[in-house]
């Protein structure tokens, strides 16, 4: 309806995927170079997460134009599969044939081998790429890793390319899928776009319609960036609809109240507004997985009403025995006292009291903890994975616990002179492995101090002084000469990555929160640490 009116040739902002519109921002072109490069590795899985409506499927889409014509490549969209389903829509894919009325896990798994065998002879790849892969169970992606050991003496017969959002992440640092997560040769967490990137996203899509001139104010662009925090799908729904209301009213440009009004038609933007601010007031106002914008990174949220809304059946997690140290968790099995409300924590106020005392931090009501503490410039930092992980920060935590009967408790982790504690509010017990495992899901609750105007990742668009602190830190810590920089270039990534290899990590071509956490544990005399009872 507006087409005429602007003189364009064609709808700009329109949600389907039509690569005329393609716009490769510096955030996207990173993500394709990284997963290229993991393509010609000889590991057999690769890895690209983003929230949604990021632009994975464009990433996807470009790397495919770059696969040789030799690959042959087999396409899952629906993940949601038993490991019979997966292997028999792999078989379908790669059109190998195989007995559809009488077929078994191993007659399926021999057929792909024989096909990925006879292709490799043949002079061909073969690849696989599984798209909303946070969905896979766990089952069926150790499934994946089984089929990726058939290989030669210099490469994997068959690649997999995960694609997912954050809880991809969450779900391969299980510690039974350790050994997958062991062969991923390159990963990339896709952010969303800055303001600036937003701008030429704007007008690249305008130009490609037919459109030279500016139908956007700079403060319309602005609101638009705040509103859409970045997201490319959001973007086209709100500039759509804000040149329908340009139209309407018969305006030559869209400025800030259209873009509002149409916030509020394409979005219902006023109520997840309100939402969004009770959730902020209360961050963790669900027990489970709750998305909360760390720079991109959605996190795990940490329930926090009075009365935590329970899940309606218990959550699948891993077993952290296997992942403790053995000389810190000896098994112990005397005095293991089954929770009792008047002597545990079922409040997470007075829980997180205690750990805010370790910081020395003032006793207040915490009723909102984590807006509070950023009185005095500290954060939450909000953990979901193994034991081994948490513990590898090297910083008191506050565990999220389950009684059987789906109630929350709260204790916290310190650590004594020969093994881990837990710490309640009227009783204090050493870290028994089979209690932890009944009883905690992977979700803790740390403080930390992040540096000066930290918004959740340091990358290439970050500014100068948080790059050199970056490098400042890295330098320190692994014994190298500092330099003065101001780009995060190949050095400091390589920096970071031997970094956080030694300190096992997930590789990223970022310092995400986990890295910077771990940085300031390991830089800061100040900082309490696990030996803190």
């Amino acid at each position: 309806m507006y087409q005429g009116y602007f003189g364009l040739k064609d709808i700009p902002f329109s949600i389907a995927p039509n690569p005329d519109y393609l716009y490769m921002s510096e955030r996207h072109k990173e993500a394709l170079a990284h997963l290229s490069f993991g393509l010609h590795e000889t590991g057999g899985f690769v890895l690209l997460t983003g929230e949604v409506g990021t632009g994975k499927t464009t990433v996807s889409r470009c790397l495919l134009e770059q696969i040789p014509d030799q690959t042959k490549v087999a396409f899952i969209l629906n993940p949601t599969l038993t490991e019979h389903e997966l292997l028999a829509s792999i078989c379908d894919e790669f059109n190998i044939e195989y007995n559809k009325e009488n077929s078994t896990v191993k007659a399926l798994t021999d057929a792909i081998k024989g096909y990925l065998l006879a292709n490799h002879q043949a002079g061909q790849s073969a690849l696989l790429i599984i798209d909303e892969a946070q969905h896979l169970r766990a089952e069926v992606l150790e499934q994946l890793r089984l089929l990726t050991n058939l290989e030669t003496n210099t490469k994997k017969l068959l690649q997999v390319i995960l694609i997912g959002q954050p809880e991809l992440q969450a779900l391969l640092k299980r510690q039974e899928l350790r050994q997958l997560a062991q062969r991923i040769t390159a990963r990339y967490h896709l952010l969303p776009l800055s303001l600036e990137q937003v701008a030429s996203y704007i007008n690249h899509r305008l130009q490609v319609a037919g459109c030279n001139k500016a139908l956007f104010t700079k403060k319309a662009v602005s609101r638009i960036h705040q509103i859409s925090q970045g997201i490319p799908r959001i973007i086209n729904l709100l500039c759509d609809r804000a040149l329908m209301g340009a139209y309407v009213k018969q305006q030559d440009k869209v400025d800030v109240k259209i873009v509002e009004q149409a916030a509020r038609e394409a979005l219902d933007y006023e109520q997840k507004t309100k939402a969004k601010a009770a959730k902020f007031s209360a961050p963790w106002l669900l027990v489970g997985v709750v998305s909360i914008a760390l720079a991109g990174y959605a996190t795990y949220q940490f329930g926090l009403t009075e009365n935590p809304v329970q899940p309606e059946q218990p959550v699948e997690t891993e077993t952290v025995a296997d992942s403790m140290a053995p000389e810190k968790l000896a098994p112990k099995t005397d005095n293991i006292p089954s929770f009792n409300p008047a002597t545990g924590d079922s409040d997470l106020s007075r829980a997180f009291a205690r750990l805010a005392n370790l910081w020395q931090l003032a006793e207040i009501s915490w009723e909102q903890p984590c807006i509070q503490i950023d009185d005095y410039n500290l954060a939450c930092y909000q953990f979901s994975g193994s034991f081994s992980q948490l513990t590898n920060l090297d910083a008191p935590a506050l565990l999220e616990l389950y009684q059987p009967n789906g109630n929350v408790f709260y204790a916290l982790l310190t650590a004594g002179n020969e093994d881990y504690l837990l710490n309640f509010e009227q009783t204090q017990m050493p870290l028994n492995t089979d209690w932890l495992s009944q009883h905690w899901r992977g979700k803790a609750l740390l403080i930390w101090q992040p540096p000066a105007e930290f918004s959740g990742v340091i990358d290439q668009s970050s500014e100068p002084a948080q790059i050199q602190w970056l490098d400042n830190q890295l330098s320190v810590l692994l014994s190298k000469p500092r330099k003065k920089t101001v780009n995060f270039d190949t050095q400091l990534q390589a920096k970071l990555n031997q970094f956080q290899n030694r300190h096992k990590l997930a590789l990223t071509p970022f310092a995400d929160t986990e890295t910077v956490l771990l940085i300031q544990q390991l830089t800061q005399a100040a900082t309490p640490n696990l030996g803190q009872g």
